[in-house]
This record gives structure tokens, sequence and C-alpha cells, in this order.
């Protein structure tokens, strides 16, 4: 009795390490995730600042154009304008007063087009602006936060190097399957071992079989709750509170009941190739130093 006690005393903290464990594990995997928001931002800032860019290439590119075009206009409504110095005859009048005023026409029209080309480009040059403004501002906000982040992740590490050799302080002597079945029911429920009283498992509130809280109760080898798979120790109660275990015996036997390792069972011994214990094993296994 006195060696189950000192086993699950060692159990007891073997499980508040290993909580803490888990959890700074999980944070260490889901840590990444937090710039997830940050990332897609600036992903999105960058895409549509392509985008935009491209427009003004290609409005800068109308632009050119349309200067091309006016100074062109310009410099036939002036040559134009110079000849009819020179004119010799009524035809030639005609002709360069036609050339003028078509070159005059192109040329305010192409204007037009022009200031508004113009205005659009600077526009979208402005807007251009703030965005790479804007995305630097996103990098160095993302690069401080993948630097806070890469800070917090080594902390989470090194605690965990610590937990690590609280572990490995705290496990031997104990039976290796004991200690791997109850890591595991800790990665699922954050507690593997719990009380029992007045023939209840205080994990899941089920009412124990009779005979199987009787073994509790005696305290002579590790026993897994029948419903929850945690492993069970027993605690008095105070009289008032106190219920004849033998009244539980209709219940049943242990032997009524799945235990929820048949299953990891079965995985084990697909992914190991090592034979399990039969189901009675599982729920009542001797400690073994």
């Amino acid at each position: 009795m006195e060696e189950m006690t000192e086993v699950f005393d060692k159990l007891k903290s073997l499980q508040d390490v290993l909580v803490e464990k888990y959890d700074l594990e999980r944070k260490i995997e889901a840590s990444p995730k937090q710039l997830d928001s940050q990332d897609e931002l600036l992903a999105r800032l960058k895409k549509e600042y392509i985008e935009k860019n491209k427009s003004y290439e290609e409005i800068k590119a109308v632009v050119d154009q349309l200067r091309k075009e006016l100074s062109e206009a310009e410099a036939s409504r002036e040559k134009g304008e110079k000849d009819m110095d020179t004119i010799t005859s009524h035809r030639e009048y005609e002709a360069l007063e036609k050339q003028i005023s078509e070159a005059t026409e192109k040329e305010a029209a192409v204007r037009k087009d022009l200031q508004r080309e113009e205005k659009k480009l600077a526009e979208l040059n402005e807007s251009l602006k703030a965005d790479e403004a804007m995305i630097s501002s996103q990098e160095n906000d993302l690069n401080e936060s993948k630097s806070a982040l890469s800070n917090q992740i080594q902390e989470y590490k090194d605690q965990l190097e610590n937990l690590k050799k609280q572990e490995e302080e705290i496990t031997p002597g104990l039976n290796q399957e004991i200690v791997y079945k109850f890591q595991r029911i800790i990665q699922r429920n954050s507690e593997g071992i719990v009380a029992v009283k007045n023939g209840v498992c205080t994990g899941c509130q089920m009412i124990l079989p009779g005979q199987f809280a009787n073994e509790v109760r005696d305290g002579e080898k590790i026993l897994f709750c029948p419903y929850c798979s945690r492993i069970l120790f027993y605690q008095e109660v105070n009289e008032d509170e106190a219920e004849d275990f033998s009244a539980l015996d209709e219940t049943g036997s242990l032997a009524d009941f799945d235990d929820e390792f048949a299953d990891e069972r079965d995985e084990d011994e697909i992914e190991d190739g090592d034979n399990e214990n039969n189901l009675d094993d599982e729920k009542s296994m001797s400690f073994d130093d």
C-alpha cells in the first residue's frame, strides 16, 4: 500500500509536468499561425500594388503618346503659320489654312485628352506612394512580430527542456507501459489520475462497479476507470458522505465494460507490431518497478 501511494504521488507530479509540457508543445505548434493575418494583409497589399502599378505604366504610355501627338500637332500648326509668309498663290494659302486649322483642332483635342490622362496618372502616382508607405510599415510590423514570436518560441522551448528534465527525474521506477498510457490520457483529457469517492470516478462522475471500487480502495495495483480510462486512486470522504461499496455490487463487475484503450491497443498493434495484454490487464495492471 505504501509503495502504491508513492507511485500515485509520482503520477500526480508527472501529471502536472505533462499538462504544462503538452500545453507548451501546442503553443509552439500554433505560434506561426499568429502571423497568418499579417502575412495575408501584406500579400494582398503587394498584389494590389502590382496591379495598380501596371495600370500606372499603361496610363504613362498613353500620356507619352499624347505628348508626342501634341508636339506634332503644335509643330504642324507652327510650320503652317510660318509658311504663310512665303505663299505665292491662293491655292497655297488654302492648303496652309487647312493645315493650320486641322493642326489647331487636333492640338486642342489632344491637349484635352492629355490633361485628363495626366490627372489620372498623378492620382495613381500618389496612390502608389501611399501604398508603398503602407507596405513598408506592414513589413516592419511583420518583422517585429516575427522577432517577438521567435523570442517567445525560444522561451517556450527553454521551458519545455526544463519540463523534460523534470519528467526524466520522475519516470524512473514507473512501469513504462503505464507511463505511455498515462501520457496518452493526459493528451486527451489534461487529467490522467483522479480520485474515487463514494465509489464514483471524479474524472467522469460515473459510478464504478462495486467489486472494482473495492479494488481501488485496496490500492494494491494500478487501475484504470472503465469509462474514462483515467488512473484511479482511493480518497477518504467524511463519514456523512461515505457509502457502503457493497451496495454498488448491482452495477456489475469490471468485466462488464469495454475500455477505450481497446481501440488504442489495436492501433498500437498495427503501428508497433507489439501485442497488448488482454482487456482486463489494461484495466488493472500491476505496478512493476
